[in-house]
């Protein structure tokens, strides 16, 4: 048995559309606004945007930081440039370095090279048993880590590396907000269906809007959409971030692949036992590890969300 996750591309795109449609009448906005990182999911939201409801109701803004990724920040510009868009950018660094973002040694020494973020996750894993971004979810749902050391070290590397997280996510969405208020505009957000299963975003942050278009499709999905949409190679070919430090990628950060995920996740969705998803070339280690990063990630998604406008799960009216 194999999954196929493609989903008709022609209607999700129309769906998503009407959607933003009606979501711009119903609030009597001039429009709507998102954070255009330049990653893939926030691109295609952009161009689903424009083709919705036309460049000059489309806003786009590029909040970086010291710490950002000038490619990713190539692609933002880029993608702002193909839809005729003017793409306003604002540096957080001042903003983020008064919040102490920056002043943990750990966090200091992931400036030097991404082989410091690869070394230190692994001797994490090594030592500990799990992954430093499964700890993450343990200690946000209240758990305390177990046995001593494994605590010591959470506290002296990735705390400080989650805590800087959050801080640039909920920042980035109050000064959005403020942006949509202060010029009547609605706020979406581009997260997809992959990271709000697994926990990889940050609550109450730019990625857990109430109005997310694109949180009933797979990352596989989403992906789909951005060749169909014919976006710019680089931007279909980059590998997903969440520009927090050198070396992570959200792969790395999960631990697993977006195309396991969501194989994971489709079966699930079918009813498939752990042993059936085995079945499709999954290690079992893996379905395991992916089941309990979604079971422990529940706490995050608590926040008031809007249904969206269409899903990409096995049986639905855009899936065979």
């Amino acid at each position: 048995m194999t999954l196929d996750l493609r989903v008709d591309a022609t209607q999700t795109v129309e769906e998503i559309s009407k959607y933003l449609r009606q979501i711009v009448k119903r609030n009597n906005s001039h429009g709507v606004i998102l954070g255009l990182s330049g990653g893939l999911d926030s691109c295609v939201l952009a161009v689903l945007a424009v083709h919705a409801l036309g460049p000059q109701a489309v806003t786009v803004v590029y909040l970086f930081d010291q710490d950002s990724d000038p490619i990713i920040a190539q692609n933002a510009r880029l993608m702002a440039k193909s839809l005729g868009l003017s793409l306003e950018e604002s540096d957080i660094s001042e903003d983020m370095a008064k919040r102490g973002v920056y002043a943990s040694i750990f966090t200091k020494m992931l400036r030097i090279s991404g082989a410091v973020a690869r070394v230190s996750a692994a001797s994490y894993k090594l030592i500990c048993g799990e992954t430093p971004f499964k700890s993450t979810l343990r200690v946000g749902s209240g758990e305390t880590l177990q046995p001593w050391y494994k605590r010591l070290m959470f506290n002296l590397t990735m705390h400080h590396v989650d805590a800087g997280f959050t801080q640039r996510h909920v920042f980035r969405r109050d000064i959005l907000e403020c942006i949509a208020t202060e010029r009547n505009l609605s706020l979406i957000g581009a997260a997809n269906r992959s990271e709000c299963e697994v926990g990889w975003f940050v609550k109450d942050g730019i990625d857990d809007l109430e109005v997310q278009p694109l949180t009933g499709l797979l990352k596989t999905q989403v992906r789909q959409l951005a060749k169909e949409l014919e976006l710019p190679e680089p931007v279909r070919n980059q590998l997903p971030s969440p520009d927090m430090a050198r070396g992570v990628t959200d792969e790395f950060g999960i631990g697993h692949e977006y195309r396991i995920i969501d194989i994971v996740i489709d079966g699930l969705d079918r009813g498939l036992a752990v042993e059936e998803i085995v079945a499709l070339g999954i290690p079992k280690k893996d379905v395991i590890d992916i089941c309990d990063l979604m079971r422990l990630s529940e706490w995050k998604r608590t926040s008031p969300h809007e249904m969206p406008p269409v899903s990409g799960r096995y049986g639905s009216n855009v899936r065979g």
